[in-house]
């Protein structure tokens, strides 16, 4: 019995050990959220592999690469080559899927609203105060706007989904690139902030007057009215998991450190973009096992597989072009730890 017993804690330990060496920690970005929580789950399902992913914004997860706290981080929006030097190793970016940002708005009555990026640019600034203004009402002729105040929602926590939005207006607005810029964060000239994208979906949908911007999904789940903008060619675009791999088409560098705002696709949805994930491309850091580094490119390249991208559309986003795929598999290939390929 007591050699049993022995027998049975010993195998307790092995199995305990296997477990730890096989969850794995992630942070990041909320706008892939929805999609990165399947996904996980779907994985866990086929392989035991757990994943342990916390949506703390892209700042936050740019942070915890930055502090070695994490096998991954996620980020909506690419670390530039200055802040790339400032980071403990080199990093790749693997892309994932595509996202819309949409603008969704909380107009009582009113559906179908087009923006032309001036009066976008105009409301974040501060500019236009009432939903009646004639800025607003020119393109919007058919509508019968409100006197009603506007409130405007933002983030309030470092975000790719505000670099992808701010990046935008930065491209479109010469008043908005002087005043304000692009960033994951940035000095708002008006506004209440939301944390994270179901943050500020909450305070729009619950606040008449108010407008917003977040990853489509998010808009989509709550059931809101979202803007309809006017891109480079001047056709009015609704945001759609088509409209925003429309966005896509053109060449993508070989880092994959590219903005798709403002595209010049005829059909495609100008406030668009990528959401990546962070890896060390030495995997040998705070004393991670071969294995740990190992599960972690394994999961990465499930991400990127033809049955990891099936799930991107249902949650709606759009899975990534065949020319981000065969770049991202670069990438993935020249991942070691230490002198060993995985």
């Amino acid at each position: 019995m007591k050699k049993l017993l022995t027998i049975f804690l010993g195998l307790l330990i092995i199995s305990t050990a296997v477990e730890a060496k096989t969850e794995l920690l992630g942070a990041g970005a909320t706008f892939p959220y929805p999609l990165y929580s399947k996904m996980f789950s779907t994985y866990h399902k086929q392989t035991g592999v757990r994943v342990n992913y916390q949506a703390i914004g892209s700042g936050g997860g740019i942070r915890q690469m930055k502090n070695e706290t994490v096998d991954f981080g996620a980020s909506d929006a690419f670390i530039n080559d200055k802040k790339m030097d400032s980071m403990p190793h080199q990093l790749v970016h693997i892309p994932i899927v595509l996202g819309a940002v949409a603008v969704p708005y909380n107009v009582p009555g009113i559906s179908g609203l087009k923006f032309t990026p001036e009066v976008l640019a105009n409301i974040f600034l501060g500019k236009i105060k009432k939903w009646n203004h004639s800025q607003i009402q020119s393109i919007n002729p058919n509508k019968t706007l409100p006197s009603l105040p506007i409130t405007v929602v933002h983030r309030s926590d470092g975000s790719g989904t505000t670099f992808i939005f701010t990046d935008y207006l930065t491209k479109v607005n010469t008043n908005w690139a002087k005043k304000v810029s692009r960033g994951k964060s940035v000095k708002w000239p008006i506004g209440i902030g939301g944390k994270g994208n179901a943050g500020v979906a909450g305070f729009v949908k619950n606040t008449p007057g108010a407008i917003g911007y977040t990853e489509l999904v998010y808009a989509l789940q709550n059931k809101m009215d979202v803007g309809i903008i006017k891109n480079k060619s001047g056709n009015y675009i609704t945001p759609s998991l088509h409209t925003a791999s429309l966005a896509a088409k053109g060449k993508i560098p070989d880092d994959t450190r590219i903005t798709l705002t403002d595209t010049s696709a005829r059909k495609g949805y100008p406030i668009s973009g990528f959401t990546w994930i962070l890896l060390n491309q030495d995997q040998k850091f705070k004393k991670r096992s071969l294995t740990q580094a190992q599960e972690t490119v394994k999961l990465i390249k499930w991400m990127i597989s033809k049955e990891g991208q099936a799930l991107a559309k249902p949650l709606g986003y759009a899975p990534l072009p065949t020319s981000a795929i065969i770049k991202a598999h670069r990438l993935l290939n020249s991942i070691t730890y230490g002198s060993t390929k995985i």
